[in-house]
């Protein structure tokens, strides 16, 4: 009875009218990615009204992203990689090997914590320099990042396995697995950071404990009798030809992830060369306001991808074509409604980070420029998860590779030689209208192809 409430729940993907199916996958996903933001946004908020030192905390810990980002990509490898094939053979009808995707996702994912934190932990003092820290907020930056090091595995599992859910129609569940984490760091953070006076160590040691919990109740799920995809002992065996076939289609997100991871290395860097802290600052506030941002729209596309991907799989081709119509319809417009409002209200959204009147009215200069390339970027928000969703890993690593490798880094490097600190905040921009009209192009030249029988046989 379970496995066959389990298929009826799976298989409405393919019947259920695309609106309501929209609604019941997407919306979960997208209050839960946007409750999964509040973790590093929370901490920075709270951190930024630290009275005496809340301008130099929040640049410390502002320049952990680099590490606890990239440390995320791993789990990119997964959630977007993994969990779109193993819905593929889901619409394909083979559970067993569906399963053997799930055990290998999670072998994976441990072998990565272990390597990432003793690497880490070996070399965090100069690696934060080198990312933008300086003797004033070195001291903030390592306080938080030795915390959140010890959650790394509570990270890669609760980050990197909720996909499994939301592939199996249980985008409600999913949900929960992000609330409970997130609302333990709402109560948590104040204790911790004001009552308990541990500052940033607080604020890390909340974000710990919340993630914990998260990942305690995705493994719960994967482990018990409602799941139709567990986790199984057997399945845990790693198999060449499945982590082949994960990494060719996860390494675009993990690229896309990591490399901004480096991305802020080179702008945090440009930015102390020729501006110093409140610059590094100001990046801060405008990282965590574009994270806000994108929450909904990465909920949207997870909510998604399993449906294109299913549909793709039992090769309802007419389907995939009205709900890619959709997922990139919406990222478009929601993208240029959100970026408008930053740039003509900047000073308004750096008045949750800090009170420093230096660091509020610096971002409010800068926001408008940094931002601007975002008015045209949700199309590519929409068209990138969708080739990830038929399993085109090829060009999804192109466009990855072009927006962050190829363009933003030597342009954040090049154009401050030019025209100062401000060439820095216009990379950003560039790179991202450039990068949003290649996908663009090649979206419209390659999807007739994709949707046929023989690119679908063509997927292991």
């Amino acid at each position: 009875m379970a496995k066959q409430g389990a298929m009826t729940r799976e298989e409405r993907m393919a019947t259920e009218s695309i609106g309501k199916l929209m609604v019941s996958m997407t919306f979960p996903a997208i209050l839960a990615q946007i409750i999964n933001i509040l973790y590093s946004i929370i901490d920075r908020i709270y951190i930024g009204h630290m009275e005496g030192v809340g301008a130099n905390a929040l640049t410390g810990v502002g320049v952990t992203f680099c590490i606890t980002v990239f440390i995320s990509a791993f789990s990119a490898f997964i959630s977007n990689g993994a969990a779109p094939l193993a819905a593929i053979w889901l619409g394909k009808g083979d559970r067993e090997h569906a399963e053997k995707i799930l055990g290998n996702s999670v072998s994976f994912l441990m072998i990565c914590t272990v390597m990432l934190m003793a690497f880490f932990y070996a070399f965090q003092r100069p690696l934060l320099y080198m990312f933008g820290a300086s003797d004033a907020t070195i001291g903030y930056a390592t306080d938080y990042l030795s915390i959140y090091l010890v959650g790394t595995l509570f990270v890669e599992l609760a980050l990197g396995l909720n996909a499994f859910i939301i592939c199996q129609s249980q985008a409600k569940t999913a949900m929960f697995s992000v609330l409970i984490g997130a609302i333990a760091n709402i109560i948590l953070d104040p204790i911790f950071i004001f009552v308990l006076h541990m500052g940033v160590k607080g604020a890390a040691t909340a974000t710990v404990i919340s993630q914990g919990l998260s990942a305690a109740w995705v493994m719960a799920f994967l482990l018990g009798k409602k799941s139709s995809l567990k986790v199984r002992k057997s399945c845990m065996r790693l198999d060449g030809k499945i982590l082949g076939s994960v990494f060719s289609l996860g390494i675009s997100p993990f690229t896309m992830n990591a490399t901004e991871s480096f991305i802020s290395i080179v702008l945090n860097h440009g930015l102390q060369a020729y501006g110093g802290d409140l610059h590094v600052g100001a990046m801060t506030i405008m990282q965590s306001i574009m994270q806000l941002f994108s929450a909904p729209i990465n909920g949207f596309t997870q909510g998604m991808t399993p449906i294109v991907s299913y549909n793709y799989g039992a090769k309802n081709f007419d389907r995939v074509k009205l709900l890619y119509r959709w997922m990139i319809g919406m990222c478009f417009g929601f993208r240029l409604l959100t970026t408008a409002t930053a740039m003509v209200f900047p000073g308004f959204y750096a008045g949750f980070f800090t009170e420093e009147t230096g660091l509020v009215t610096l971002t409010g200069q800068v926001m408008p420029v940094f931002m601007a390339g975002m008015l045209v970027f949700g199309l590519q928000n929409g068209i990138q998860p969708t080739f990830l969703a038929l399993g085109q890993a090829k060009i999804s690593f192109f466009i990855a590779v072009l927006r962050k490798i190829v363009l933003l880094i030597p342009l954040a490097i090049i154009l401050p030689r030019f025209v100062g600190v401000m060439g820095v905040y216009l990379a950003e921009p560039i790179s991202d209208f450039l990068s949003a009209t290649t996908a663009t192009v090649l979206f419209i030249l390659n999807i007739k192809k994709i949707l046929s029988e023989e690119s679908l046989a063509k997927i292991r």
